[in-house]
């Protein structure tokens, strides 16, 4: 039921080696990243949240490529591993959780698909809220027009009608119900 709330967005004029958010709202409960576009070359697209580059990432991995599939694992890393680079047209989606939480470590899911299909879970042990995420490349570069965009969340919000009126609300994992055992007014928030 939550819906993701635009922060930032860049649509690259030129090739770059890395794209930064920085100052990230801490208003929201998760975040996620969509990039869209091609790499220069099939090595891994890195990221850090922030420019923390101790030993402090950890990653699984799981992907295929239509012939055969691979699994991974690394520990202690100076950065997360967001899926290998694709020379065509691809999309990655990172859903980052608790994000500005400051009592737990942070963990992502990223799944990416083109002429390969992963998925990659990451862990920062850190409990710093994530106010910068940075974006890098091992080898080559983000081709020109590759797009990044940043999304916030609030999971509070699908706790809350979105209307009120009526003697009782219900929901389910799909809806609210606005029960009214006598005559009143529904407003819509």
């Amino acid at each position: 039921m939550s819906t993701y709330t635009p922060i930032a967005s860049y649509t690259l004029t030129s090739s770059q080696s890395s794209v930064v958010f920085s100052n990230i709202p801490q208003t929201y409960t998760d975040l996620v990243v969509v990039i869209r576009g091609i790499e220069s070359t099939n090595d891994y697209n890195l990221l850090q949240f922030n420019g923390d580059n101790g030993s402090n990432y950890s990653h699984t991995e799981l992907y295929g490529d239509g012939s055969a599939a691979y699994s991974g694992r690394g520990t202690n890393r100076t950065t997360a591993y967001i899926g290998r680079g694709q020379t065509s047209p691809n999309n990655k989606v990172l859903n980052i959780m608790n994000y500005s939480n400051t009592t737990t470590f942070k963990s992502m899911l990223h799944r990416n698909n083109s002429d390969s299909v992963g998925a990659f879970i990451n862990l920062w042990r850190s409990t710093a809220a994530i106010t910068s995420i940075t974006f890098s490349r091992a080898a080559g570069t983000y081709s020109s027009g590759t797009t990044f965009n940043l999304y916030g969340i609030d999971a509070s919000l699908s706790a809350q009608a979105k209307a009120t009126g009526g003697d009782s609300i219900y929901r389910d994992s799909s809806y609210w119900y606005h029960v009214f055992n006598r005559s009143g007014t529904f407003i819509p928030t």
